[in-house]
């Protein structure tokens, strides 16, 4: 071979052996390898410490994924005592007399619906919430004290001591604490249904549409759904002094207690305008428990406003089909008395309201307490009714600038004082005979039809 030749044949072979010397140095680190300053530690990891695919527990960062148990709030006791505490009823019960109703409570003292509870009273037997509403109701209960109990219910924690109630003798008229468990709104029930008074008085006069201006009476108004929505400031600007306003009704199918939607709404921007006001509920009672709790439910919506008017009693037909259209005119009377011996004792003026035929023919005013205040209802130009009374309503026809359509007109003979609710334990004020006093600044605040 020709020595050139073989000189370049010897270099070319040692060139590429020097080239794949390199890239094997390369692959394996060792160009790029930093010096050790100080001696590495060597962590060796056991068996078991690894998973089954080798990597170390705890490296996958991802591994939260697939545990079921992650998100497992009863894995922390405070969230599970939360949990159990949510979980669990209370019960309340109430006596007004001889009878008994018991409340299924949730945690934040709600009533616990769609769940046919059942509970053990002491001495009478079990009791079903076949309505579901969570309350159970008992009559003709014997007076005395009674333990109750609630039996198992899935999902639910029991209350850990039973209920001790007691069942009172007679009725106490006091206002019901309780009584917002029994409150409905509109949007809960058939208000077509229910919502059916027929006045009386409009079935013989409807009245004129102009206001009757008489010296020394004042001129009112009063209103309630039916009158929708009502420019307050228009009201007043056309001389309204007060407004008796509606809290709610009875329903006359079902019983049930029913705010008015309008109630707070108009309590609050006749006040706003100066107005003063009174209140008023339509009764459908038919006994004088029932007349207990409507007051109750009156006082209860009434707390957050002032009053210079009465609350009142509205005793009247709900077109012969209502649940107290049959009352005779001494149980009605009791009930009325009722009502307003309940807001009495909560340190306010109480009425009744009835038209003329009414307060003739359906109830009988000797039952009635004196200090009553007689709302009556007789549209003309003049009432007829004999007996005595210091707010009279003469028409439902009546046309007034910030009200469509028309509203009932009204006169008040009594300049009634601003009412304040009584303080627990006070006192009610007194005349020199003993009985209660109207609250009142005028010398004669009655009036008859021979005025």
């Amino acid at each position: 071979m020709d020595s050139k030749l073989l000189t370049k044949v010897t270099l070319a072979v040692t060139l590429f052996a020097a080239f794949v010397c390199v890239l094997m140095l390369g692959i394996n680190g060792y160009l790029t390898k930093k010096p050790v300053k100080e001696k590495e530690v060597v962590t060796t990891v056991s068996s078991g410490q690894l998973e089954e695919d080798g990597m170390v527990k705890g490296a996958d960062l991802t591994a939260w994924m697939n545990d079921e148990t992650f998100f497992d709030e009863k894995k922390s006791d405070t969230i599970e005592k939360m949990e159990q505490r949510a979980n669990t009823l209370t019960l309340l019960g109430t006596s007004i007399e001889k009878d008994l109703r018991v409340y299924i409570l949730d945690a934040n003292g709600d009533k616990v619906s769609g769940v046919p509870f059942c509970v053990q009273i002491e001495g009478l037997g079990t009791y079903q919430d076949k309505d579901r509403d969570g309350i159970i109701y008992v009559e003709d209960v014997r007076p005395g004290k009674y333990l109750i109990e609630l039996k198992e219910t899935e999902e639910y924690r029991m209350p850990e001591e039973p209920l001790l109630v007691e069942v009172k003798n007679q009725i106490e008229y006091r206002v019901m604490e309780d009584i917002s468990y029994l409150i409905k709104t509109e949007d809960e029930i058939d208000a077509k249904a229910e919502d059916t008074s027929v006045n009386d008085a409009a079935l013989q006069s409807e009245g004129g549409t102009a206001p009757i201006t008489e010296e020394g009476a004042a001129f009112g108004i009063d209103v309630s759904k039916w009158n929708k929505e009502i420019n307050w400031k228009e009201v007043k600007s056309a001389g309204v002094k007060f407004a008796m306003i509606r809290a709610g009704y009875r329903g006359s199918a079902s019983g049930c207690l029913v705010e008015d939607p309008y109630f707070r709404k108009n309590m609050e921007e006749a006040a706003e305008n100066g107005i003063e006001t009174g209140v008023y509920f339509f009764t459908q009672a038919t006994s004088e428990k029932e007349a207990v709790e409507e007051a109750s439910m009156v006082l209860s919506l009434i707390q957050a406003y002032q009053l210079d008017y009465p609350v009142i009693i509205d005793s009247e037909g709900a077109g012969g089909k209502g649940r107290a259209d049959a009352l005779k005119p001494a149980e009605r009377s009791r009930i009325c008395e009722a009502f307003c011996e309940t807001i009495r004792s909560a340190g306010y003026t109480a009425g009744v309201y009835a038209s003329k035929n009414w307060f003739l023919n359906q109830l009988d005013i000797t039952k009635f307490s004196e200090g009553n205040v007689i709302w009556l209802a007789e549209y003309g130009d003049a009432p007829t009714y004999g007996g005595k009374y210091s707010m009279w309503q003469y028409t439902s026809s009546g046309r007034l600038p910030g009200i469509e359509g028309r509203v009932d007109f009204n006169q008040s003979y009594v300049t009634f004082a601003h009412q304040v609710k009584k303080e627990e334990n006070e006192e009610e004020p007194k005349a020199d005979d003993g009985t209660e006093k109207l609250n009142s600044v005028d010398e004669d605040p009655e009036r008859t039809d021979d005025r």
